[in-house]
């Protein structure tokens, strides 16, 4: 990490399950979640989050967003889109979290997770079963996605959920595997 940029990972997802979730992955990673980031929707603005990125001493940084069900570009997706688009971080990548949204929102993305640990090609609907979408998912705080350089999207089912498999008591499997996968993917570009 030549630039000494934070390296931030987006989150399409805030309530309490992605709280915990993520919250136990960035300490199995030695990284750091900003808790305060959650919120189901968001409460936030991207510049309070910008702020408390840059003040931890930890890397990387994995942030949350959530716009409970709103539609087009909400609270959670105004946040992400600031934080997205600042010159002083490194945005490596984005989980996409699938939701049953009202009106239908997606994203495309570069492979998905199921909730059994399996690489597809094919989207994953929230409970992480794969979905007959090839390359998108549906969710509720994932509107802008596709207008923001991220340079890797992985889609995943509701974290912390998924019928227990990524349940916090086993670790949040699947949030972790996410995240590795896009830590890897980030240091293979250096």
């Amino acid at each position: 990490m030549g630039n000494n940029k934070k390296r931030v990972i987006l989150i399409t997802d805030g309530d309490d399950s992605a709280r915990r979730a993520v919250e136990i992955v960035a300490k199995q990673i030695g990284g750091r979640c900003i808790t305060s980031s959650w919120g189901n929707p968001s409460k936030l603005s991207g510049e309070d989050l910008v702020n408390l990125i840059k003040k931890t001493p930890h890397d990387p940084v994995l942030v949350m967003f959530d716009d409970c069900g709103y539609t087009e570009e909400g609270p959670g997706e105004e946040a992400m889109r600031y934080v997205a688009t600042h010159n002083d971080l490194e945005i490596i990548g984005a989980i996409a979290v699938a939701s049953k949204t009202h009106d239908s929102e997606w994203t495309r993305v570069d492979v998905s997770i199921d909730r059994n640990g399996n690489l597809t090609e094919y989207g994953v609907d929230k409970f992480g079963l794969p979905d007959i979408e090839l390359g998108r998912i549906n969710g509720d705080t994932v509107y802008n996605l596709n207008d923001l350089a991220i340079p890797f999207i992985i889609g995943i089912g509701d974290i912390g959920k998924m019928a227990g498999k990524d349940d916090v008591g086993r670790g949040a499997p699947i949030t972790r595997k996410a995240v590795e996968l896009i830590l890897e993917r980030s240091n293979n570009c250096d």
